[in-house]
């Protein structure tokens, strides 16, 4: 209790200065720098924020303070700490979130707690990364009328938006999540969307962001008829579309008036219904149809083409492919007393709120502008072609996205307005079933403003032909801007070589590709029937600067390899992770195809590939004159090697000046082995080597000082001259002698940037003993 007195003291006064502020602020940022700098600790975090720009004027830094502020209120301790270049930002973006989220009392602590601060309204322009979770409560909160303004600054902001375990949600908190969405991607500045770890995707939900991500909006729904923003830019056809529109409805509510009368509920029952649902949709939606036989799980979509030809069609007489059928997933409202006429029979701005696909999914006929403007002699055909070829419709081929030449094979979206789109999208650990893999191709075909793309984890298997059809779409366009392709999930549904090349083939624009598996679905030769094999696809000249394989335990077969290569002049790095060798010449076969084709790579990376037998091939890598990184992780390199080999790869890159880089994490280098590295920095060497990775070697805290004592020695013999600066020594046993592990780490950051961890080795004592 008297611990807590001086402090409870310091506190009211601090508090009390704050308050006074008020009043005499200007004067206060006047003073001089001395005493400005006792007076900015007394601050809350409402009058610290306005005094940066005097504590700048002054030469100060209020970073310290707000670093403070950190441990005192947020009491955890941050990921890369030490490389937070601004703890002002970090504070008040992650105030604003746990604020939010309601994680944080601003009642807490003396420094939160100022009848001028708004928590969410003043921390709001500091966010660029905001997370939304599990209900969206977040969204609703934000979506909500008393903070307007505070969306009007995230929507200038915000840069990254997250979602995370999220769970169904009800027609209030979709509107809520729309309003959102529309403001801060049509109109705002968020330029990425990521979702990760939902299980089993509420699948209204996931096309709901996924199509606003990629910038669809329906150009006459009621959100952007409210929208001022929208307004603005509504042109004057628009509007007279929009007024004729109007009239249609309020014609087709007098006719139903008079049905309402006879024992139905009331017109404005509907009316309130259909207000608070019109960015809604059913359960029963078409992406959870039962897709036809054809389509089915074992074999997605056949577009029949990107370029030209006729729109994905069903097999005959399947019933779930009638154009009219198709139609009574439709939910009968018990309100509603009109009966339903033709399908497309005024559909005007305020459309049915059940079909949130129709302006993804609507296939508009060439030189229609969209779903107003049809008229009623082609209004049969139109609703056929909307409902055939609707985001439930199967497609005619059985495996694969076989183009056959025609049309459009992806749906086209012209009945939906175009708003701003986000350039990043990534999706982690989100199963996609094959509709949703077809709704995510349909959007693919037409996102021209995406630059990254990432799918992880998300069971494509034999779905990912429908995403590569999209792709191939997308690739045709002319302002295409997709650079970045990861794909990363459980199973491969094909050989990764196979996939490779197909998707440079889909997408030759490509400058970072990465393909990884972690095991095969099916022995090679038992794919499924009709998907041709891309091996014998051609592949273009691509743009490819860096190709990162992890193989399920394939084998590597340089022949599979080759015509990427052939294909990717300008490839810079290439990374090769758990693959087999079949022979002892295959590596032989690589290096040679790596030397011929690809004249400008720089990084060379093996992960979990045995090159125990492969000695002459390492050193041969370590000769190149060209490449600056080599890794060679969990390479098994010493496995039953001799003293005399590790005395060449000292000597080979102590003659090569190129080399930068060298990681060997996880290749059981032991403490001897760790020394005697050390030479390669000798007074006699011409290696440029900056960074060296010995994580995970069995290194332990003696044979750590005894490398850093031999380092020493030769910086000594050379004057002090030596290009060194990185040492990475992660899950090591240094807290077997903290006391030496100390020592050894202070005098190595004398020489170079250290990086380690804390890692309890008592959990490696099995590889311990293998060692020994």
């Amino acid at each position: 209790m008297a611990a807590e007195g001086p402090r409870s003291l310091f506190a009211l006064s601090a508090a009390a200065v704050s308050r006074s502020m008020g009043a005499l602020e200007r004067d206060v940022w006047a003073l001089p720098g001395h005493l400005l700098r006792g007076l900015l600790p007394l601050l809350t975090i409402f009058r610290l924020e306005r005094a940066e720009g005097a504590a700048r004027r002054a030469g100060l830094s209020t970073q310290p303070i707000w670093r403070q502020l950190w441990d005192d209120v947020m009491k955890t301790r941050p990921p890369n700490s030490e490389n937070i270049p601004c703890w002002r930002k970090k504070f008040l973006e992650t105030f604003f979130s746990n604020v939010l989220h309601g994680v944080l009392d601003v009642s807490s602590d003396w420094r939160l707690n100022d009848h001028h601060f708004s928590p969410l309204l003043h921390s709001s322009p500091h966010v660029s990364q905001l997370t939304l979770c599990n209900m969206l409560q977040g969204a609703v909160e934000l979506a909500a009328e008393h903070n307007h303004k505070v969306l009007e600054n995230l929507a200038g902001s915000l840069r990254i938006l997250k979602f995370q375990h999220l769970l169904s949600s009800d027609q209030s908190i979709r509107r809520s999540l729309v309003l959102l969405l529309h403001r801060l991607i049509h109109h705002g500045s968020v330029s990425q969307v990521s979702m990760y770890s939902w299980p089993v995707p509420d699948t209204v939900l996931l096309v709901l962001i996924l199509s606003m991500s990629a910038g669809f909006w329906r150009s006459g729904n009621a959100l952007a008829y409210q929208c001022g923003l929208c307004r603005e830019d509504r042109a004057p056809s628009q509007e007279l579309v929009q007024e004729r529109a109007e009239s249609g409805r309020d014609a087709e509510r007098e006719r139903s008036s008079g049905e309402n009368q006879k024992g139905f509920p009331e017109a404005s029952v509907e009316a309130d219904a259909h207000l608070n649902s019109v960015l809604s949709v059913p359960r029963s939606s078409p992406l959870q149809n039962q897709p036809c036989e054809e389509a089915s799980s074992e074999g997605p979509c056949d577009h029949t083409s990107i370029q030209g030809g006729s729109s994905p069609r069903c097999g005959s007489g399947h019933p779930s492919c009638h154009p009219v059928l198709r139609k009574t997933r439709r939910r009968l409202k018990p309100a509603v007393g009109r009966k339903r006429r033709c399908l497309r029979r005024s559909r005007g701005p305020y459309a049915d709120p059940e079909d949130l696909y129709d302006f993804v999914f609507t296939v508009a006929r060439e030189g229609n502008s969209g779903l107003l403007d049809k008229t009623s002699s082609t209004e049969d055909e139109n609703t056929e072609n909307w409902t055939s070829s609707s985001p439930g419709s199967p497609c005619t081929g059985r495996a694969g996205c076989k183009k056959r030449g025609g049309p459009a094979g992806i749906f086209s979206l012209k009945a939906a307005h175009r708003f701003r789109s986000v350039s990043t999208l990534e999706l982690f650990s989100i199963p996609l079933t094959g509709e949703t893999c077809r709704t995510l191709s349909n959007l693919l075909s037409s996102w021209v403003s995406l630059e990254n793309l990432v799918l992880s984890y998300n069971g494509l298997d034999a779905n990912i032909c429908c995403i590569l059809s999209g792709l191939r779409a997308l690739s045709r366009h002319p302002g295409c801007r997709l650079r970045v392709l990861r794909v990363s999930d459980v199973f491969s549904h094909m050989p990764c070589m196979e996939l490779v090349r197909c998707i440079l083939s889909a997408f030759p624009q490509l400058h970072t590709l990465s393909v990884s598996f972690d095991l095969k679905n099916q022995p090679e030769g038992n794919r499924p029937e009709g998907n041709p094999s891309c091996s014998e696809v051609e592949i273009p000249e691509s743009c490819l600067e860096q190709l990162e394989i992890r193989f399920p335990r394939e084998p590597l077969h340089t022949t599979f390899l080759l015509p990427v290569l052939k294909a990717s002049k300008s490839l810079q790095q290439l990374s090769l992770d758990s693959a087999t060798l079949p022979c002892s010449q295959e590596l032989g076969l690589l290096l040679e195809a790596l030397k011929e084709c690809t004249p400008n790579l720089k990084k060379l990376s093996f992960h979990d590939v045995n090159l125990a037998e492969h000695q002459k091939e390492v050193l041969l890598l370590l000769q190149d004159p060209v490449l600056q990184e080599i890794t060679f992780s969990f390479c098994r390199l010493f496995e039953s090697s001799t003293a005399e080999f590790l005395s060449e790869i000292i000597n080979t890159v102590k003659r090569n000046s190129s080399l930068k880089s060298l990681k060997l994490p996880g290749n059981r280098l032991g403490n001897h082995r760790l020394v005697a590295l050390a030479d390669i920095f000798s007074e006699d060497s011409s290696s440029s080597l900056c960074q060296l990775d010995v994580s995970s070697n069995c290194i332990k805290p003696d044979g750590l000082l005894e490398f850093t004592r031999k380092l020493e020695g030769h910086i000594q013999q050379r004057g002090g001259q030596i290009q060194f600066t990185h040492l990475r020594l992660f899950q090591n046993w240094l807290d077997q002698d903290t006391e030496t592990a100390q020592e050894a780490l202070r005098r190595l950051k004398a020489v170079c940037s250290v990086v380690n961890d804390s890692w309890d080795s008592s959990q490696a004592f099995a590889d311990y003993i293998s060692v020994m």
